[in-house]
């Protein structure tokens, strides 16, 4: 009974902290504009020059900048106080895309336009999501964070599920609407941190090494770590199955002569099963170990992928697309709690830089294989080939002795208090 009592007074407080309401709820209506502007950038190129060249240049920009300066991110950080970095950065991204529905309405936007806003606005938002990792476990308790982290996830699902239908709907009513939503929303973010009190780090860190010896001091950090080195290996390789993935789901449902309006739906599923095992991640986390989670979400993920292979329709590859996306945010949950926690505050910018890193650029690699694979092998030969790719990193995973021992840090000399 104290332990259940416990868990509803974590949960009572979480949404009682003020500070943790005004970073989230900032976060996610700058989430909603991202999304609009995810949806309107390709349509814009291709209105503005018919060339789906210039349209897959632009989306690509965003991830390049990412890996370009997420390891100098990481370094900001830890160095420079986050609080001003998540300002400064939401202001900037608010003038910088501001610039295109102006510079559209006076009848002077180009391509190059479009090219730097793009690449600006990714550095800038790589900084910030850095900086905003960084600063979460500042702004909530330990035993808040995993709920904090699950009410988040569950919050950015929800958007995904509507995000496209909005950001079309947007763009109907002008072709740079969604943008100058998107300024707006970084307006929003910027008003809700300056409304934020307290410190969003413990301490900087004070530091005479070279930025490059700085920079690899997180790497050496994370390599040393042998549980969370291995976790961000195997999330690698998955994020490079997840980006060939994408693809040949999508030409799998072309293959079976579904519409585009199918295909979202297909999509809109897996966001419903996110927003569903996003909700359910806090009672599996209090219920089973880090490692058992870590493990059976690869299981789960390997034996369920290949299914795409042998849908008959549209249909059967929704379910499949919510009952893959239903087990990710449970293990996702889990590992960035684990990994927030066993990391000292002055080394999670650069965990999380080094992280997001190894992630976003193995998922950009992953778009270019499942291209290869498919012209090479088919869709279908691809899915299966991807499927195998998992049920190796299962395996793996199962293997490894310190997941199978891994557990979040106990809180429960706290939950007595």
């Amino acid at each position: 009974m104290k332990s259940h009592k416990h868990k509803t007074n974590v949960s009572q407080s979480l949404w009682r902290n003020h500070n943790y309401l005004l970073l989230q709820g900032g976060q996610l209506v700058s989430f909603i504009g991202d999304q609009q502007q995810f949806i309107a950038l390709p349509l814009l190129v291709l209105a503005l020059t018919r060339s789906a060249v210039q349209a897959g240049i632009a989306v690509s920009l965003g991830t390049i900048a990412v890996l370009v300066i997420s390891p100098f991110a990481g370094v900001i950080a830890d160095r420079w106080d986050r609080k001003k970095i998540m300002l400064l950065c939401d202001a900037g991204r608010l003038c910088i895309i501001l610039t295109i529905p102006l510079a559209f309405w006076f009848h002077v936007l180009t391509m190059l336009h479009i090219y730097i806003a793009v690449t600006l606005a990714g550095v800038l938002g790589t900084i910030f999501s850095v900086a905003n990792a960084a600063a979460l476990p500042n702004v909530v308790t330990q035993e808040q964070l995993p709920a904090a982290l699950s009410q988040s996830q569950a919050a950015y699902s929800s958007v995904r599920t509507v995000g496209s239908l909005l950001g079309g709907a947007l763009y109907s009513i002008g072709s740079v609407f969604p943008f100058l939503v998107n300024a707006i929303s970084f307006g929003v973010s910027v008003l809700s941190l300056n409304l934020m009190q307290g410190n969003f780090q413990s301490s900087q860190e004070r530091s005479n090494l070279p930025l490059h010896k700085t920079i690899a001091a997180g790497f050496t950090w994370l390599w040393r770590q042998p549980l969370l080195r291995f976790l961000t290996i195997v999330n690698g390789a998955d994020s490079l199955r997840y980006g060939a993935g994408y693809l040949v789901i999508l030409i799998l449902a072309k293959d079976l002569h579904t519409s585009a309006s199918g295909i979202g739906a297909i999509f809109t599923a897996a966001a419903i099963g996110a927003l569903l095992g996003n909700i359910a991640s806090n009672w599996v986390r209090q219920r089973f170990p880090f490692g058992k989670i870590a493990i059976s979400m690869f299981w789960l993920e390997a034996l369920m992928f290949p299914l795409y292979a042998i849908a008959p329709n549209a249909i059967v590859m929704g379910f499949i697309a919510a009952a893959e996306e239903l087990v990710a945010p449970i293990y996702t949950i889990s590992l960035v709690t684990y990994r927030l926690q066993a990391t000292p505050d002055a080394m999670r910018g650069r965990m999380n830089s080094t992280v997001q890193l190894v992630t976003r650029g193995t998922q950009s690699v992953g778009a270019i294989v499942g291209g290869i694979l498919i012209q090479g092998v088919g869709a279908k030969w691809s899915a299966l080939l991807l499927g195998g790719l998992l049920i190796l990193l299962a395996i793996a995973t199962t293997l490894n002795r310190q997941v199978r021992h891994a557990s979040l840090p106990s809180t429960e000399s706290e939950s007595t208090l």
